[in-house]
């Protein structure tokens, strides 16, 4: 069905825009269409839905300017019980270790709904349900942070004093360990100068990821927060959607050099002529690995959505 009235986003009063597209929205039923007419781009609002109701909505231009801006958005039939991978997560971060053993991203491919994970990762939606109740019977009794429901000014901190520091605490180590089994082992194992070079720009990029997060976005987010324990109305100029997006593509682009890490040591498989340094050098890269895979699901996946919404909450 596809409602047939537009609803003409320049005629709302500029605080009740949002609040009211949201409404239209939220009363669409499944396989449901509504349009909405503006005078400029309205992409912040695409990014605004994905925060807040997930991968369950289909955005499409009708008309892209220069003077009007017409966009179809839709609650696809199919999407009405569409879970994405990050929110599973998010819900339970326990089964991050299925999706992890699976071969599936639930960091930067956490805005993708199972099925589209299952499909890219080549099993069934069968598989993936049999491995989660092994996983339920086995740590149902096994305690773990809730971080879905913190507050976002302490997963902040959270985040800052746990990963963020572990990374600075671990990069020279790796690093230097990198060369040095690099230098040792290069002649008979090439791959291992690849992977020195890789894993130091890989750390550079990620010590000024860091700086960029702590100096200006996560400041903004816990000003956020703050206003929100207030019940203050707040609005900068400033917007955290650019950041975010900034923030995402540089995880993104962290995943795929994680992946091509994996792909050079064959999984981090050590060859019968390994020194204890090269043992060592492939079992703090899989440390690694891990706290950074929780390190960006707990950001994208959490802490940026919620950071989203509560922005255009709070500029209602």
């Amino acid at each position: 069905m596809i409602l047939s009235e537009m609803l003409d986003v320049t005629k709302i009063e500029p605080r009740l825009k949002h609040p009211t597209i949201f409404k239209c929205f939220d009363a669409l039923n499944a396989g449901e269409t509504f349009t909405i007419l503006n005078d400029h781009d309205p992409k912040p609002l695409y990014y605004q839905l994905l925060g807040e109701r997930g991968n369950i909505f289909t955005w499409n231009y009708l008309e892209e300017g220069p003077e009007w801006w017409r966009v179809a958005i839709a609650k696809p039939a199919a999407a009405a019980k569409a879970e994405t991978v990050g929110q599973i997560v998010a819900k339970d971060i326990r089964k991050a270790e299925v999706f992890k053993k699976l071969g599936i991203d639930f960091c930067c491919g956490g805005k993708k709904t199972v099925t589209q994970a299952c499909e890219e990762a080549g099993i069934t939606q069968d598989q993936l349900e049999v491995a989660m109740k092994n996983f339920d019977d086995h740590t149902r009794n096994k305690a773990e942070h809730d971080f879905n429901s913190w507050e976002l000014d302490f997963l902040a901190d959270y985040i800052v004093n746990i990963h963020h520091r572990y990374i600075r605490e671990n990069a020279t180590l790796i690093e230097e360990l990198a060369l040095k089994v690099a230098n040792r082992h290069g002649d008979q194992h090439p791959e291992l100068v690849h992977l020195a070079v890789g894993v130091q720009q890989c750390l550079v990029d990620l010590l000024a990821h860091l700086e960029k997060e702590e100096k200006a976005l996560f400041p903004y987010v816990k000003e956020l927060a703050a206003k929100k324990k207030q019940g203050a109305k707040f609005n900068s100029g400033f917007s955290v959607v650019s950041p975010v997006r900034a923030m995402e593509t540089e995880h993104e682009r962290t995943g795929e050099e994680l992946h091509a890490f994996r792909e050079l040591t064959n999984d981090y498989t050590l060859p019968k002529n390994a020194c204890n340094s090269y043992a060592f050098l492939f079992s703090k890269l899989q440390e690694f690995e891990a706290d950074l895979l929780r390190h960006i699901h707990l950001e994208n996946n959490i802490l940026f959505p919620k950071a989203l919404g509560l922005e255009q909450e709070l500029a209602a």
